[in-house]
Order: C-alpha cells, then structure tokens, then sequence
C-alpha cells in the first residue's frame, strides 16, 4: 500500500475538522505553526498495527478506516474517522505505536503535527489535554457502537449508516466505493452487500456506477438507517461545533508554516 503523502497543499484552505474548530484562536494559531498540509490518497497507509506514530491526522476531507488483518488474511474495519477527529486518537492516551492499520478509504486532505510536538502541547495546554481526552472517549464509544450495530442491526440498515459517514466526511455528494470495500468494511458477505445497495439505488436513494456512490436521497438515507448514525451525531454535537458555523481560513506560507487568516 502507498505511505501517507507528504504533497503540500498550497494557497488557502477551509478548516473543517472539528476538534481544530473547537480549539481557542490562540492554540489553533499555535499548532497550525507546528503543522503540516497533506493530502489523502485512496488507499494509503497513515499507520500500520504495531509501528510507531510518527503524526497525529486531523481529517479535513476524506475518511480513515481502522483496520484489523486476522489469521487467514481477511481484513475488517472496527472504526472509521473523518472530519470529526484524528486516527491517531491512541497516541492522545500516549501510547507511541498503532493498535490496528490507519487506511485511507474516501480520499481527502488532512492537517498533521508531529506525535512528539503535539503531546508537549497536549501537556502544557489543559483545555487542549482535556477536548483529546473527551474525544478519546467518544472514539471509543463510537467502537462500541459500531461493534454492537455490526452484530445486531439488519446489513441494510448498516449500509445506509455508512453511506451517511462517508457522506458526512467526503464533503461531496460523490465519493469513490465498490461492493468489495463496504462489505469488508460492514465485515459482511459481498452478495448481501450488492443486494443491499442494489435496493438503495432502485429507491432512488443513491446513485451507484463505476465504483462511485453518489448520494441523491439523503433524508431517506437517514430515515432507512439504524439508529446508531443518530446517537453519534448527537454525542458528537454535545462537545463539538459544527463546522458550519465555525469554520475558519489558514493559508501556509511558502515555508510550510501555517496562519489563522
């Protein structure tokens, strides 16, 4: 699998990720200055199950899946992480090697520190320590939750979830994704998968052609899913603004140094 890309991203760019907004101006400013702009690419690899973690990842666009390889070789995802945080949400308990594989699945962009200059920060900024705190716990409940709605909600119901995450964090109505991917990633036979959104796309809900979905009914979406896609936008809401209200400019000198604009 390809490394995580290191292409700067120039010019301006919108923050969307939401643990960025809900920093005070002065700790956004101070670790825009410590990072970097890079892109996501479908497929790559920001961490690998039991290397070290060099960065931490705040998603601006895209999605990251969390992975785990069992004996045989097949692969099933335990979480999925966009614009609502970082994948590296282990290394805010301090812990300095991935517990699973960190794969790009939707691509995107992503604003990334150093492990070693962000847990310095971390230690001599309480409300900064403790907003990571806070979003540990709900990445963990958010495992549980997926967890429990893997073993007990219909695949239907499930695959309508996953489309509004992918959907929440591609921030466009299109995003690349096959049959094979979901049905690893609702760790779900192929075939029940391809029934499943054989059935969104005859209801008109979604779009789906040359392993692109394109979403064309989202309050129906949101209706068919289980109830799991709710309590995490609710939980999610309680301790993070939305974007949409806060979103901020930074724009990145040619030195890579970044700027509240």
């Amino acid at each position: 699998m390809p490394t995580a890309s290191i292409t700067p991203i120039r010019h301006h760019l919108g923050i969307n990720n939401r643990l960025l907004l809900a920093l005070s101006p002065v700790t956004l400013d101070r670790l825009l200055r410590l990072s970097e702009p890079v892109n996501l690419v479908r497929g790559q690899t920001l961490e690998s199950a039991g290397q070290p973690i060099k960065h931490i990842h705040f998603v601006n666009r895209g999605l990251v899946c969390a992975t785990k390889t069992i004996g045989d070789g097949r692969i099933v995802e335990v979480a999925a992480i966009g614009t609502e945080g970082t994948p590296e949400y282990v290394a805010l308990l301090g812990m300095d090697r991935a517990l699973v594989d960190m794969v790009v699945h939707i691509p995107g962009t992503a604003i990334r520190v150093r492990r070693e200059a962000f847990m310095h920060e971390m230690e001599n900024d309480r409300p900064l320590r403790e907003l990571m705190r806070r979003y540990v716990r709900f990445g963990l409940s958010e495992v549980a939750r997926h967890i429990a709605c893997n073993r007990l909600h219909h695949v239907d119901q499930r695959c309508c979830r996953w489309l509004l995450i992918a959907h929440d964090h591609a921030l466009s109505d299109e995003f690349p994704m096959t049959h094979e991917e979901l049905a690893m990633m609702l760790g779900y036979q192929r075939a029940g998968v391809s029934i499943a959104m054989r059935a969104l796309v005859k209801a008109g809900f979604i779009e789906h052609k040359r392993g692109k979905v394109i979403v064309s009914n989202r309050p129906a979406l949101e209706a068919a899913s289980c109830e799991c896609y709710r309590e995490m936008q609710d939980e999610l809401n309680e301790f993070l603004p939305h974007p949409k209200d806060t979103a901020q400019v930074f724009e990145y000198a040619q030195n890579g140094m970044g700027r509240l604009r």
